[in-house]
């Protein structure tokens, strides 16, 4: 009997080397696919989580936009507004109507005296005799120096004297005829080295007087 000889590299065959070949390949592939796969899915994460991120910051803006218009409700609601004087001049406070201008004629920059004048809608031209609804003096003057620049129309009955008082600062107050033209009242009170007087030029304004001064404050 005639014996043949098997040959290792007949046609047919598959060598481990290709085994190795296809088995890298698939395993490429595969890992191709996975990675296309993990890039996708972490793509499709991404998108939802900046379109959370979108959505969340788009709210918070709405929410704190509906909360500054209600603050400014609020604030409308208020009638008043606050008046500050300057820091180092005693720091005058005071709460009057939000229908009022405020306008400083001296801001004390460079030291002096302080004045303000506050009058419903505008405040008109300067002038001694005219009339405003709130006139607001800080002066460099001793207290009793000023209460005795209004000894002679109280001797004269075109003021009345009494005392009042702010923050338990005692004070004085004027009532009546201060000018020719000005019919009102005032209250004048000591800050340390200075006089602060606040007056209303007609009765047309006192009933807003009244309300205001019971809110006076400054630093003592």
């Amino acid at each position: 009997m005639k014996l043949y000889k098997t040959h290792k590299n007949e046609r047919g065959a598959i060598s481990g080397a290709q085994v190795t070949i296809v088995g890298l390949a698939v395993l490429v592939l595969g890992l191709g696919s996975f990675g296309i796969w993990a890039f996708v899915s972490y793509s499709d994460a991404k998108d939802n989580v900046d379109s959370k991120i979108s959505v969340a910051v788009a709210e918070a803006k709405n929410e704190e936009g509906k909360e500054q218009e209600e603050k400014f409700a609020e604030r409308e609601k208020n009638p008043l507004e606050t008046f500050v004087g300057p820091s180092d001049y005693c720091r005058l406070t005071f709460q009057y109507s939000k229908k009022w201008s405020v306008y400083e004629a001296k801001s004390v920059t460079n030291g002096g005296d302080y004045e303000a004048y506050l009058n419903p809608k505008v405040v008109p031209p300067l002038d001694s005799d005219q009339i405003f609804a709130l006139r607001v003096y800080i002066d460099q003057k001793d207290y009793d120096t000023v209460l005795d620049s209004y000894q002679a129309l109280v001797k004269k009955s075109e003021l009345k004297y009494s005392e009042t008082s702010s923050e338990g600062s005692q004070g004085a107050r004027f009532t009546g005829k201060f000018t020719k033209n000005i019919r009102g009242d005032a209250v004048i009170y000591k800050c340390r080295d200075k006089t602060i007087t606040i007056r209303t030029d007609s009765d047309a304004f006192k009933d807003d007087f009244e309300k205001l001064i019971k809110t006076i404050e400054f630093n003592t």
